[in-house]
């Protein structure tokens, strides 16, 4: 592998693969989705059975990988105050407008309550509020959806409660000057790793799902930051990605299974996007993951409860059909005036440096 980039040469080529990247991971939600929307189980997903989790488990995996990759790299280059302006004017904007368009407006079209009803009910005021402080992805809105498998109409925000708590973990390592201190970054995965093992090879299934994903996802953002942090010693190559699958082929079904397929997806992420993604990117100038991953899933809720699907597949080419204009709105609408008002309140024309957007 001596013949491989390492991650820094990679990255000082410039074209990369992130932004095709992360559109696939949203599409590849919305795709999983479609199942368990339809039937209400999501173990209905075909890759749930292959591998043991689903292909939207496995997408969001490898949206914290990208982003503990570009979110650290954002920290270490640009500095604390800039770091903080981005990062909210990049998650926050959109997620107040989804709140608002999903509660008031297509709440207001679905429910089965008259609209003043709607309206004055506490319900759909404890539904914004909850979702917008502590990004509750279970509750209901009044009348809405009643008869759907499940009632949310913002079923993917609970990730956002595990991104915000990372890019504080960056934000914090940052202040106390532990980011120059690379050995933190791969020590707190690794142990991460080896707890996540340890409670699998104790609990086994019976492990609540609220546990795994708790250590799960810190784990995958410090691996992510890890492959930044050593970017000058870590390497792009194919051989690596090689290993990794033959190890999990070996592994599988034994406790080590499930940290070293989390530890595998941070590195194929990063791999695939300054490798085989960055040969040809796929580049647009609309970045439509992170307004795919908030309405999709409302899109979805709302063609099941309109015209039922009988399975994932029935639903999957209308869900995408109108998600994807609905993203470009959020695009152009919120999410590029909110980049637009980061470079102004940062003094510059532009950012420089890739902007993720959370899972």
């Amino acid at each position: 592998m001596s013949g491989a980039p390492t991650i820094a040469e990679a990255l000082a080529r410039g074209p990369n693969g992130f932004t095709g990247l992360r559109l696939g991971l949203a599409v590849a939600v919305v795709v999983s989705h479609a199942f368990s929307v339809a039937t209400g189980i999501a173990a209905d997903e075909p890759l749930a059975k292959a591998t043991g989790y689903t292909l939207g488990e496995h997408a969001v995996n490898g949206f914290f990988a990208v982003s503990g990759f570009l979110v650290t790299m954002s920290c270490d280059q640009r500095g604390l105050r800039d770091y903080v302006v981005a990062r909210t004017l990049r998650i926050l904007p959109g997620l107040v407008a989804a709140t608002l368009v999903v509660s008031l407006i297509l709440g207001g079209a679905m429910t089965t309550l008259p609209l003043s009803d709607y309206w004055r009910d506490p319900g759909m005021w404890s539904f914004i509020r909850g979702t917008l402080t502590t990004f509750k992805s279970n509750a209901a809105l009044p009348g809405v959806f009643e008869a759907n498998p499940y009632r949310s109409p913002l079923g993917t925000v609970w990730t956002l409660k595990y991104e915000v708590l990372c890019y504080c973990g960056v934000l914090a390592f940052a202040l106390c000057g532990l980011l120059r201190r690379r050995w933190i970054a791969p020590s707190l995965c690794v142990g991460l790793a080896i707890a996540l093992g340890i409670e699998l090879a104790v609990q086994g299934d019976a492990l609540p799902k609220g546990v795994e994903t708790a250590l799960r996802l810190p784990m995958i953002f410090a691996a992510g930051a890890s492959l930044y942090l050593w970017r000058d010693t870590l390497r792009i190559a194919t051989p690596a990605m090689i290993c990794l699958s033959i190890a999990l082929f070996v592994l599988a079904r034994t406790p080590a299974y499930p940290p070293l397929l989390f530890l595998g997806t941070a590195y194929a992420a990063v791999w695939l996007a300054l490798g085989p993604l960055a040969a040809k990117p796929f580049d647009p100038s609309a970045d439509l993951s992170y307004g795919i991953y908030l309405y999709g899933w409302p899109v979805q809720q709302t063609l099941h409860a309109l015209w039922p699907a009988p399975s994932g597949l029935a639903l999957l080419a209308p869900a995408l059909a109108v998600t994807l204009p609905v993203a470009a709105l959020s695009w152009y609408a919120v999410e590029r005036p909110a980049l637009a008002l980061k470079a102004r309140t940062l003094g510059r024309r532009s950012l420089g440096t890739i902007e993720p957007a959370g899972p």
